[in-house]
């Protein structure tokens, strides 16, 4: 066994790698770049170096600088993580010839499966079910053009080395080809260095299922059952689970075989994913085979009770799988969801900064895979996951409700992040009931995500947990030690809470360590120990247990609770009777203004002052968290000064243009 290993990776991964290290006795060397110089994985890490500038071309993807580090501290293998160099054939080969062991596939699987175009080719010679389409590399915008009509719309364009979303666009015209085509070709450039495009059918409701296989240097294959990875968003996935609420037993078996046949075929070692999109009857086809771990493996692992970083290493290192098909058990269910920092109110724009409060959930059936601490930076250079969420339980219905229940209670403070929205999506119906497909997110929140997708928040409660806060508040002020004898504070039982424009009056009393609750709307038993300060307020209401997110503004308190803001200020009735009588502030327009939605780097400004533009038509594009974001006109304007140029780095709501 390896006595010391490098992680050519950051972030959550290369923290995951870390632990099941130690836990092995394996001593650990972090790399880093100079954004990295403060994260967790270099902290977690036995060694760190560091390997260049923040960039990924400069740093993390420089396959040269990784073996010196691994020359300079002696490490004997390298662990790479998912992204960057992990699928990359030349950087595993170019470890063998400096006699470092690369924790992951042989090379020739790399290269085979790696390169979508010829991974297709080889899936047909071992008998894989594979989608029809074009599987040569496209040449211009007029071939994509003409060849997606000859196949049929709707069309996938995909770059060949392409994976995380990258380099992917859904065609349904010529016209979306052409601009698809240009597109996939751009990002598949700067994230891959190789812009190579090609063509596919489009499946209609398609589920995205994935077979996780291992395989050994002594010709052992296995696979571990599937995962559910259909609730996307651009193609990246946001929230997985296995086992998948659709397959039946022989279908998981027959996607199973066809995956260790086509591991087989390559002589595959290490952990692998083959993905598979599944229509509506269950016929499943070949999508592509991933060379490494995946970002949700943590669902196979609980299902399972396997740990798959433990076993990559072990097959690296010469040993034979520890068990055999026949060994493989799934037990209960798994949900992972991504944390991310972006704004889901603001079409999910990637949001940047640091960390200002960060408490993860804790708690049976509770795993939390991440690479960052409180007072971190998210950097714009990198991928934008702040965490991944994972709940399980005996059900699936277990595991979706302690992930509700988990991300109520995921507090994080200073970057905006996606947790409201992905409340909204363990709410919906279709997903409770297992009813997904890839294109689950574009039909549930047709027109993007607003407040409107969340579930009304309950009045009544919002109510009851108003007053009692105001009350806790209230009896800690009068425990201060200090007052003079008879002139004690005075703790009011009568309030009005003030929800946006209603007022509802209420009354709390207590009756030991409960809080009985009178107002206009309700009455409610209330029970809670929390404490002014503490931002997360657990409270059981009528007998039912809820974890709720609390912070002062201004005079009131803003609540949070399954993906809802709420401002709630809790006055007494005459202070309620004066805030009637105030007067409204009215929001500045800034209609005549395009605002950078996110910070990134200008691209090109695609207009000019005095230009005519048309609703719908491009006006600059942003590049942030390595994807391009085009920015359109939203109604028929003309263009009066352009304040920034290409090249800049722009702030969030920083002024790009203003229209006559």
């Amino acid at each position: 066994m390896f006595k010391k290993i490098l992680i050519a990776n950051r972030g959550e991964i290369a923290c995951r790698v870390i632990r099941t290290a130690r836990r092995m006795g394996i001593q650990t060397v972090a790399v880093y770049s100079d954004a990295d110089a403060d994260a967790l994985h270099v902290r977690e890490a036995d060694e760190a170096v560091r390997i260049g500038p923040p960039p990924s071309s400069e740093s993390y993807l420089r396959g040269e600088r990784i073996i010196e580090a691994c020359k300079e501290t002696g490490a004997e293998a390298v662990h790479p993580g998912y992204g960057f160099l992990s699928e990359n054939a030349e950087f595993a080969r170019a470890l063998a010839a400096a006699g470092i062991v690369f924790i992951g596939p042989n090379v020739e699987a790399i290269a085979a499966m790696g390169d979508k175009i010829e991974s297709k080719k080889l899936a047909a010679k071992a008998d894989v079910s594979s989608v029809p389409g074009h599987l040569e590399p496209l040449r211009d915008s007029d071939e994509a053009a003409r060849i997606a009509r000859g196949i049929g719309y709707p069309v996938m364009l995909k770059a060949s080395a392409g994976g995380g979303g990258k380099g992917m666009r859904i065609a349904r015209n010529d016209q979306e080809a052409r601009e698809g085509f240009r597109s996939a070709q751009n990002e598949a450039r700067s994230s891959f260095a190789d812009d190579r495009v090609f063509v596919e059918k489009y499946i209609e409701e398609p589920r995205h299922i994935e077979i996780q296989v291992l395989g050994d240097a002594h010709g052992n294959v296995i696979y571990l059952g599937e995962r559910e990875c259909s609730i996307q968003r651009r193609h990246q996935k946001v929230i997985e689970e296995a086992p998948s609420p659709f397959l039946d037993e022989r279908t998981r078996q027959a996607m199973g075989e066809q995956a260790v046949r086509l591991a087989k075929a390559v002589g595959y070692r290490s952990a692998g994913t083959v993905e598979f999109i599944v229509d509506r009857d269950r016929n499943f086809y070949f999508l592509e085979m991933n060379t490494r771990l995946q970002v949700e493996h943590p669902v196979t692992e609980i299902v399972t009770g396997l740990d798959l970083v433990e076993l990559m290493i072990r097959i690296a290192a010469g040993e034979k799988l520890p068990l055999r098909q026949e060994d493989v058990q799934l037990s209960g269910w798994a949900i992972e969801a991504r944390i991310y920092a972006e704004d889901p109110f603001r079409n999910f724009l990637p949001s940047i900064g640091r960390l200002v409060r960060y408490f993860p959930p804790e708690g049976a059936g509770i795993r939390v895979d991440t690479g960052v601490y409180e007072g971190a930076e998210i950097s714009m250079f990198y991928d934008p996951m702040i965490a991944k969420l994972v709940t399980s339980g005996p059900t699936r219905e277990a595991a979706i409700r302690r992930m509700r229940d988990a991300l109520d209670a995921f507090h994080i403070r200073g970057v905006s992040h996606n947790i409201p929205f992905l409340a909204a999506v363990m709410t919906k119906p279709r997903f409770v009931e297992g009813r997904l497909s890839t294109n689950f997110i574009a039909e549930e929140f047709a027109g993007g995500f607003t407040g409107a997708d969340l579930p009304a928040a309950d009045v009544s409660q919002l109510v009851a947990v108003g007053a009692v806060v105001q009350r806790r508040v209230a009896e800690r002020e009068a425990s201060i030690s200090g007052q003079l004898p008879g002139r004690g504070a005075k703790i009011d039982e009568s309030w009005v809470v003030v929800l946006g424009e209603e007022q509802h009056e209420v009354r709390v009393t207590r009756e030991g360590g409960l809080y009985l609750v009178a107002s206009d709307v309700s009455r409610h038993e209330v029970a809670t120990e929390w404490q002014p300060g503490n931002p997360l307020l657990h409270v059981t209401i009528d007998g039912n247990p809820s974890v709720w997110q609390i912070e002062r503004e201004g005079t009131g308190f803003r609540l949070f609770h399954a993906g809802v803001s709420s401002l709630v200020r809790v006055l007494r009735p005459q202070a309620a009777r004066l805030l009637a009588l105030m007067p409204v502030k009215q929001p500045p327009d800034l209609s005549r203004f395009l605002l950078s939605p996110m910070p990134g780097l200008l691209v090109r400004v695609s207009v000019s002052e005095g230009q005519e533009v048309k609703a719908g038509e491009e006006l600059a594009v942003i590049e942030a968290m390595k994807m391009e974001n085009v920015l359109r006109a939203e109604r028929d304007a003309t263009i009066g000064a352009i304040k920034a140029k290409a090249g800049d780095s722009l702030a969030v709501d920083q002024v790009i243009l203003e229209f006559q």
